[in-house]
């Protein structure tokens, strides 16, 4: 056939409309094998459970023909934790960075100069005893100051045009210079957009465009013996640093406190034996499908794999907000308080013993309610005791801080509130804290 022949056979409708749907099948292929490749973590650790479930309920089967029970098939390696981990790592591992701080440091410059201890008790020279006896002193004379790195972090990339998270405590320096180092080697300047007043948490932005990211988890629904990664600038020379182990504990307290000795309190927080170490700081928790479970924040000095996470769910709020204003505006209901416990109830008489008592803080500036705060507004006072928000009770599963963290600025809130022994519901709507 020759080329005329070809073309002409190639206008007709029918092979026109064979064409077509070749090509159809060819770009949906196409598309369908990008996604397959892009989500082959989740795809692998789906088919993969799906595989080990069968294979478990199989156990203790017997075999028909001799009564013995079944031999178990072993999972294969392309099945093993060990090469979900890795699959894990390789997605996760390129939009997690390195984050230095620098300083202008003071120079100095040294000198020595000639001193003789007894010439002041001589008069001299000629009348020392002990002759011309002279010791070199140093001095140093200041000569300027210069850029040096006094410490480092760790954070994670939230999206492509370069938004980062860290924890406050790495970038709470506000005369510092950031230096944001990611996994190929490339360094950009960075800029703090926002601290967090109330989590170790803060974002910072990069200039850059079409990053990696990682993609949020839910550390809701975190199970104890669950496996988790920690990724970060291990002592703040080792970056990109892998470590592997379970969620430990959940919805720990801890007071953390860094080296320039502040110091604050966290609840909810994620316990982990994955090695957590200096300068890991600000890096990702994740779980095996490679989503961020946690922000990795403090260790226990002295201690044994025991470190500890801000869960993701408590952030995802500070993202959104710095996404869409710039900064972090949270909503907050304006009070000091303690928790009752059996034992503040019986010390004290209360009525109850499970909501927050609102008290002042152990400073006399620290007020109880804040003046012109939402609660100020509705009527809250000294010594009310809150016991539910929104029907549900305050209790050690439902926190007080962290339900007021899931709304948002304007939502109204339904208090129940024992105030001079009476009972009653008062509505507040939540403002926005004020700015640190």
């Amino acid at each position: 056939m020759d080329i005329h022949s070809f073309k002409q056979l190639c206008e007709r409708p029918i092979v026109k409309t064979i064409l077509a749907s070749i090509v159809t099948v060819i770009v949906i292929l196409l598309i369908t094998s990008a996604i397959v490749w892009r989500e082959r973590a989740r795809i692998f650790t789906y088919f993969a459970r799906g595989y080990a479930q069968s294979v478990a309920s199989s156990e203790h089967k017997n075999d028909p023909k001799t009564g013995l029970p079944e031999l178990q098939p072993e999972l294969p390696a392309v099945f093993s934790t060990e090469s979900t981990v890795e699959n894990a790592v390789q997605s996760a591992n390129p939009a997690v960075v390195a984050i230095t701080i620098s300083k202008q440091v003071p120079q100095y410059t040294t000198s020595y100069q000639n001193v003789d201890p007894f010439q002041q008790f001589f008069g001299g020279d000629n009348a020392n005893p002990f002759g011309n006896f002279q010791f070199q002193v140093p001095t140093q004379t200041p000569n300027g100051t210069k850029e040096q790195e006094v410490g480092a972090g760790s954070g994670f990339i939230v999206s492509s045009d370069g938004l980062i998270v860290t924890n406050r405590h790495v970038v709470e320096d506000k005369t510092a210079k950031y230096t944001v180092f990611l996994s190929n080697g490339k360094k950009y300047d960075a800029k703090v957009l926002a601290r967090d007043a109330i989590l170790d948490v803060a974002v910072v932005k990069i200039e850059a465009s079409g990053l990696p990211y990682l993609p949020l988890g839910n550390s809701d629904i975190l199970k104890l013996g669950q496996s988790v990664i920690a990724i970060g600038n291990a002592l703040g020379q080792f970056q990109n640093t892998i470590s592997v182990g379970v969620v430990s504990g959940l919805s720990r307290s801890i007071t953390a406190g860094d080296q320039s000795g502040s110091s604050e309190s966290l609840d909810h927080v994620i316990q982990t034996d994955a090695a957590i170490n200096p300068g890991n700081s600000g890096g990702p928790l994740l779980d095996l499908e490679g989503r961020v479970v946690g922000v990795d924040t403090a260790i226990v000095q002295g201690s044994q794999n025991i470190g500890f996470a801000l869960p993701i769910n408590s952030i995802k709020t500070v993202i959104d907000s710095v996404r869409t204003t710039g900064k972090i505006v949270r909503p907050y209901l304006g009070i000091r308080y303690q928790v009752v416990t059996p034992e503040m109830k019986d010390k004290n008489n209360l009525t109850v013993d499970y909501g927050v008592i609102v008290q002042p803080g152990s400073d006399k500036s620290e007020l109880a309610v804040i003046p012109g705060s939402p609660a100020d507004k509705a009527g809250i006072v000294e010594n009310d005791i809150i016991t539910e928000v929104d029907g549900a009770k305050l209790d050690q599963d439902h926190d007080l801080a962290q339900i007021i963290r899931g709304k948002k600025v304007g939502d109204s809130v339904v208090l129940t509130v024992l105030s001079k022994g009476a009972q009653k519901k008062v509505t507040v709507v939540l403002q926005a804290a004020p700015q640190e």
